[in-house]
């Protein structure tokens, strides 16, 4: 299982909400989750990757491809940028092989907004893509509304959120 940290923002929330899920998962169900943070793609990836044929003989981008291939399920935490998905996310999926990477593959969603929407424009939007790509996706999508109001330092005080959350995970392991 993967996670996916779907912003290069740094000190971005969605970086706190996958680090409480990865607990969870080591917690709950004694799961290693394999990580992939957006704000750790190679600094060229715009201009040496992004739709080059030759993007597979890039070092850091080939160790990329790699890791998405071997995985068979990801849970992408999903902040709402400007009423949908942030433009990093669609040009790591634009930059992976087609359709190879993700097709016929499992795949969950969580939404955070500091709005009352909780992404829930933004998950439409992606799941299309991830259809459009031949992945299933998990029904449940928890949409984490005005998330910044329930921080205190790394601690997310809201326990609703938090069972949301734990379901969430429970589902994304059994599916």
């Amino acid at each position: 299982m993967a996670l996916v940290c779907s912003t290069s923002r740094q000190d971005s929330t969605s970086a706190k909400i996958i680090t409480l899920y990865r607990g969870l998962l080591q917690t709950n169900h004694g799961l290693n989750p394999e990580l992939f943070d957006l704000r750790e793609l190679p600094t060229d990836f715009l201009q040496a990757i992004l739709y080059r044929p030759e993007r597979g003989a890039h070092a850091e981008w080939a160790q990329w491809q790699a890791r998405v291939d071997a995985m068979d399920k990801f849970v992408f935490v999903i902040p709402e940028y400007n009423g949908s998905f942030p433009g990093i996310l669609k040009c790591f999926v634009d930059a992976l092989q087609f359709p190879r990477s993700f097709r016929g593959k499992k795949a969950a969603m969580i939404g955070i907004s500091d709005g009352t929407q909780g992404a829930a424009l933004a998950m439409s939007h992606f799941g299309d893509v991830l259809n459009y790509a031949g992945v299933t996706t998990l029904a449940f999508r928890p949409r984490l509304i005005d998330i910044n109001k329930y921080w205190e330092g790394d601690c997310l005080i809201n326990p609703m959120y938090h069972n949301l959350l734990t379901e969430h995970a429970r589902q994304a392991v059994a599916m």
